[in-house]
């Protein structure tokens, strides 16, 4: 049975901030993650450093006319929007944002985010409990590519 007091008893050291883990990480000092990792055009930094135990944060820029990965994963993530204006596909719907906006994802859905500006990057600060779900072991993400959503489900084999 899962106890919460033990499971938070077990990370608390994890959290402890340092030198090393600091209460404060300025947006010069966020980490770029290497091309490889991100499956899109978009850029991810990611503020690595602070001592979260349950959630990341990560700046995410996509270039102007640009989208990211048609994705799903375990984990909720909400997307600030910074600047820009765009539209998000999650499953069958479709959203539009601008800045000030926040941009639901709920968990397992196929989704996909667009910029739709010709001339400026849209700019998110990204904050999902990936930390948590791979600190209990079931972290689980999918990439199609940058497909629709029929074809992610095709892909996959699944039914709509």
């Amino acid at each position: 049975m899962f106890d919460l007091a033990q499971f938070l008893g077990s990370i608390s050291p994890v959290v402890r901030p340092s030198q090393a883990r600091p209460l404060v990480v300025h947006d010069d000092e966020l980490e770029t993650l290497p091309a490889g990792q991100v499956h899109n055009p978009s850029t991810l930094r990611i503020a690595g450093k602070l001592p979260t135990a349950t959630f990341e944060l990560f700046r995410q820029s996509i270039p102007a006319g640009k989208s990211s990965d048609m994705h799903r994963h375990y984990h909720e993530t909400v997307h600030f929007v910074i600047s820009g204006t765009g539209h998000t596909e999650v499953e069958d719907e479709v959203v539009r944002w601008a800045t000030g906006a926040f941009v639901y994802t709920p968990p397992w859905t196929w989704h996909r985010h667009y910029n739709d500006s010709a001339d400026e990057p849209v700019e998110f600060l990204t904050i999902e409990n990936s930390r948590l779900l791979s600190s209990l072991g079931v972290a689980r993400r999918q990439s199609a590519g940058l497909v629709t959503v029929d074809e992610a489900r095709a892909r996959f084999k699944e039914g709509t």
